[in-house]
């Protein structure tokens, strides 16, 4: 994907839960300056009581959460319907993890520490393709 912005990305909406403010920080100001709509969560059972949370493109979850885990979470939005791009990131990255979150629905698996260009490419392929 280019750098440059997209007046399209506008339109792409993005969920963000990570309960790790600097990462949750870092990534929706990276993703909103390429022009992407981005609502952060402190929390994954936040996320899931957002009622426009079924409207959003993709998501950005967290293996770990205090509160619900990503695979929970991409559980209960996929039981509501809910059939967007699904991105999953760790600090607790393996082969084992992966595989998992793949067989779970998740369209990507991304290692913390986070690197912008791997969450950016992520994101970019799918927007570009027309919207989910």
């Amino acid at each position: 994907m280019s750098s440059r912005r997209s007046s399209s990305n506008r339109e792409y909406r993005i969920l963000l839960s990570d309960d790790d403010p600097a990462v949750r920080r870092a990534l929706h100001l990276l993703l909103r300056s390429h022009g992407y709509q981005v609502c952060g969560y402190t929390t994954g059972r936040a996320l899931l009581a957002d009622p426009e949370a079924l409207d959003a493109n993709c998501v950005i979850l967290d293996y770990r959460m205090p509160d619900i885990d990503g695979f929970a979470m991409l559980e209960q939005l996929r039981a509501q319907g809910w059939n967007g791009t699904a991105i999953m990131i760790s600090g607790f990255h393996d082969n084992r993890l992966a595989r998992r979150a793949h067989e779970a629905g998740f369209d990507h698996v991304i290692p913390k520490p986070l690197i912008g260009r791997a969450v950016l490419d992520a994101v970019g392929r799918h927007a570009q393709s027309g919207f989910q």
